[in-house]
């Protein structure tokens, strides 16, 4: 039998796992053995959006509906993408800039990392920013935080809250583009 090369296209890679996924925890969730080669393409073929293999092979766009378009996010304005850029991969602080109006926004990043449900000691608010920064000065960012009105402190430093905030459009930005660096949510993590 003659090979023939048949393209598959998907349109979003993590939708096309999740599909594959679900499709290889149904067919084989009590032990089974894994799927056969026709049985591994019509696999592949449902998770891209075709009704089996051959409909892969014999039509040209996918039955699926399209995804919707995604909708443009508003561009970061210049001190928030100065903002970002003291930032590493993970979402961590990387260095506190000499300019006021960005460390303004970095604060931002680091509140988020607090879980306005508890209330926090003073050693526990010093984990969290010791844990979301790189440059050793967590006192700097501790009192920051609480000048700006993001936490409270009780005056004798016993108990630190997060305060409720409503970030300006310039910080809900820059908020957005941290929470795809960030792996999880701190509150959720254990703090060594």
């Amino acid at each position: 039998m003659p090979r023939h090369t048949v393209p598959l296209h998907a349109d979003d890679i993590s939708s096309f796992a999740k599909s594959l996924g679900r499709q290889l925890n149904d067919a084989h969730a009590h032990g089974a053995r894994p799927p056969g080669h026709v049985e591994l393409l019509n696999m592949l073929a449902r998770a891209a959006g075709y009704r089996n293999f051959q409909s892969l092979r014999v039509q040209p766009a996918p039955l699926a509906v399209a995804a919707p378009t995604p909708v443009a996010e508003p561009a970061l304005s210049d001190t928030a993408a100065r903002a970002l850029r003291q930032f590493d991969d993970w979402g961590r602080l990387t260095r506190w800039p000499i300019k006021f109006s960005v460390q303004r926004l970095m604060l931002w990043g680091l509140w988020m990392r607090f879980d306005a449900r508890r209330k926090y000691t003073e050693r526990e608010v010093n984990d969290v920013l010791k844990a979301w920064h790189l440059f050793g000065d967590h006192c700097t960012l501790r009192r920051e935080l609480v000048e700006m009105h993001l936490l409270e402190r009780r005056s004798d430093g016993s108990e630190y809250r997060k305060l409720p905030a409503r970030p300006d459009a310039e910080a809900m930005a820059l908020l957005r583009a941290l929470r795809t660096r960030s792996p999880e949510p701190l509150h959720r993590r254990r703090l060594s």
